[in-house]
């Protein structure tokens, strides 16, 4: 059985947070912290606390064990986008586009 976490209105873009996803796709949940906490990125930081909301809810919930727990799926989709705008020369604007996103991450018994 999945069990799941989510990281709701992460202040980075999908499209910066999905390398670092792929990076623990598949791996014992143990190792994918261990592989999160030497990435250089700031976004590690809070993929690795979704990793380990999920293994307490395995162990918590389920009565599951954290060592036999894997990371099954993970996925970043886009979440609600703030909009602003920056004055230019001339009387323009430019916008500011925010985006923000979702992290989910999933695990399982092996």
């Amino acid at each position: 059985m999945q069990v799941r976490a989510q990281v709701r209105g992460l202040r980075r873009s999908p499209t910066k947070v999905r390398p670092i996803l792929g990076a623990i796709k598949g791996k014992p949940a143990a190792a994918a912290i261990e592989i999160l906490r030497l990435l250089p990125s700031p976004v590690a930081a809070e993929v690795a606390k979704a990793v380990k909301s999920a293994m307490a809810n395995a162990e918590n919930n389920y009565g599951m064990l954290p060592s036999r727990l894997q990371v099954v799926a993970v996925s970043a989709d886009p979440g609600p986008t703030w909009r602003r705008f920056k004055a230019r020369a001339r009387g323009r604007i430019s916008p500011i586009i925010r985006r923000t996103c979702h992290v989910t991450v999933a695990v399982d018994e092996v």
